[in-house]
């Protein structure tokens, strides 16, 4: 476990999935964009997260999008999977009966739409713990889920289940990443993923970023984290500067919508997404793309 928490620290990237025209998985542009990741030096891949689209992914498609990733990596960096359900049995069934090898750790996604209490919470990733045969990554996102794990409940969960390694924190509440970091047990991760406060979590000792936009800048962001986490504030916010303007239009008209806008430009995966998302407008388009010939 120490060794894995290790190699989790620094700068982790949601994946998208991409998309052909007919909206079929694109397994070419899986190779292209995780051999485009690993080039520029990203520290591991986290696949059918929320930005991987993975709600509108059937089980077949889940499983051959899976091995496409599995494949294109060969084993270079770190493999996380996102499971994750608002039935909790569901989840536990799945962990107990899925073949997850080649991956090395879930990333679990707070129960969304029936909004539990933190008791709720804490036996529903208790039950995760004890089912699942790899380490868990809890992932609070609550702007999307519409429940906010406390930061009590986190470190309930990681002083109780050794197998808990740590925690994917999107609130952006610089106050909880404060008390997760004061609270945590000894080699418990703390991940920003909230690409606009990352850097900032990890000057305050957070150990790195689950990030969406180093989908398509990978070697700009992970600079701004290793800056951070050398504690170079001022260069930090220097490099993160330049980058500010992409981050409001990545996510302006909702994520993967923008990512995938940038990865189409970049050459990276074609600008498709599935239902109910829409691929970017006309005007972000070209707002993305001025971005990246300035």
């Amino acid at each position: 476990m120490k060794n894995l928490s290790q190699r989790l620290k620094g700068t982790g990237v949601a994946i998208a999935t991409p998309f052909k025209k007919d909206l079929s998985v694109d397994l070419d542009s899986i190779t292209t964009m995780v051999e485009f990741l690993i080039k520029n030096g990203i520290d591991y891949i986290v696949v059918q997260g929320t930005t991987g689209e993975s709600s509108t992914l059937n089980e077949e498609e889940k499983i051959l999008s899976r091995n496409a990733f599995i494949k294109a990596n060969n084993n270079r960096i770190p493999l996380l999977i996102g499971i994750g359900s608002n039935d909790t049995r569901s989840v536990v069934n799945y962990l107990s009966n899925a073949d997850l090898s080649g991956f090395c750790a879930v990333l679990s996604v707070t129960p969304f739409y029936n909004r539990p209490s933190q008791s709720g919470l804490f036996e529903h990733f208790s039950a995760i713990s004890k089912s699942s045969p790899l380490p868990i990554i809890l992932y609070n996102v609550p702007t999307r889920t519409g429940c906010d794990m406390d930061y009590s409940t986190t470190i309930k969960l990681a002083n109780s289940f050794k197998n808990i390694i740590g925690i994917k924190e999107a609130s952006g509440n610089m106050d909880k990443i404060f008390k997760l970091i004061s609270n945590r047990p000894d080699g418990f991760l703390i991940i920003s993923g909230d690409d606009e406060t990352a850097y900032q979590s990890v000057l305050m000792g957070a150990d790195g970023v689950i990030s969406v936009a180093a989908g398509c800048i990978p070697q700009h962001f992970r600079n701004i984290i290793n800056l951070a986490s050398e504690g170079n504030e001022e260069r930090a916010k220097t490099e993160y500067d330049k980058i500010n303007q992409l981050l409001n239009l990545l996510f302006k008209e909702g994520n993967p919508t923008g990512l995938k806008a940038a990865l189409a430009i970049k050459k990276l995966c074609q600008n498709h997404l599935r239902l109910p998302l829409l691929p970017s407008s006309k005007e972000l388009y070209l707002e993305i793309e001025n971005f990246f010939k300035k």
